[in-house]
């Protein structure tokens, strides 16, 4: 019995050895794949350490999600990191959330970001990469928000300035209607003037004929005394201007008043000879 127990106590410490030797064999060979660039092949020799050798180390899971991450494979490799968030190792569980901020960020999810390297920095203050990421994504997102509320308030200038072109035109559509409706009040005023205003022929007609008696009075005398004016130069004038002027020889002249005495005289005679009175029947003749 003891010769058995021997035997079997020398049997498990060769397969031990065995086991510790695969182990070493497999980290060596996910190292070199790693750094010759053949992370699908490097994930596979960790995954062999986990799985096939029980390997329960939180460096190998670290390595094993950087792997799947270079490799390509980001959604396991987030999953990979996040059972690390509970990590013994401060300096694994720092650099845990520091590979989620990375991540969250190539997805544009800074805020979610932040708050991945501020848990990094709770882990580890001395993570330099984790404060420096953290430093630059505070920056981008708060010129994101700067780039919104320009283009927030840009938007908004361009809705006021559309707003008053559009304000412009309904005011000036407006002014020219108004004008329109205007000009036609002010062609229909002119038509009723027009209907009601005398002609020019009827205005020269009235201003012809004044209805005033007291003005065509006025107006006769004004004419008349225009006459006795003509007729004062006239006589101020010399006889034979007068005459020349009426193409009137002296001879016929003189004939002509000669005439004109002896009828004068004729006239006077008969006038004389009418009675003054009517002739009383009463009385004779004689």
């Amino acid at each position: 019995m003891k010769l058995l127990g021997w035997v079997l106590s020398l049997l498990l410490f060769i397969g031990g050895i065995d086991d510790i030797a695969t182990i070493n064999r497999l980290k060596k060979q996910a190292e070199e794949a790693y750094q010759q660039g053949e992370y699908a092949q490097a994930a596979q020799y960790y995954r062999l350490l986990i799985d096939s050798m029980q390997v329960q180390d939180e460096r190998v899971y670290l390595n094993l999600a950087h792997a799947q991450l270079h490799a390509g494979d980001t959604a396991t490799a987030q999953r990979q990191y996040g059972q690390l968030m509970n990590a013994q190792s401060t300096d694994i569980k720092s650099i845990a959330y520091q590979q989620l901020g990375n991540i969250t960020t190539q997805q544009q999810q800074f805020q979610e970001a932040l708050a991945m390297y501020k848990e990094s920095l709770k882990a580890n203050p001395a993570n330099e990469d984790a404060r420096y990421n953290y430093e630059l994504i505070k920056k981008l997102q708060q010129e994101q928000q700067q780039q919104q509320q320009d283009q927030s308030e840009d938007n908004q200038d361009q809705s006021d300035e559309q707003k008053d072109q559009q304000e412009q035109q309904n005011q000036e559509q407006n002014q020219e209607q108004s004008e329109q409706q205007q000009d036609q009040d002010g062609e229909s005023t002119d038509e009723q003037n027009q209907e009601q205003q005398p002609s020019d022929s009827e205005q020269q007609d009235g201003e012809q004929q004044p209805a005033d008696p007291q003005e065509q009075n006025t107006q006769q005398g004004e004419e008349q005394s225009e006459g006795e004016k003509s007729e004062e130069e006239m006589s101020n004038s010399p006889l034979s201007e007068r005459l020349e002027e009426m193409n009137i020889s002296e001879e016929k002249a003189r004939m002509i008043l000669e005439a004109m005495r002896n009828n004068e005289m004729q006239y006077i005679q008969q006038n004389r000879r009418k009675p003054t009175k009517p002739k009383d029947r009463s009385k004779p003749d004689w």
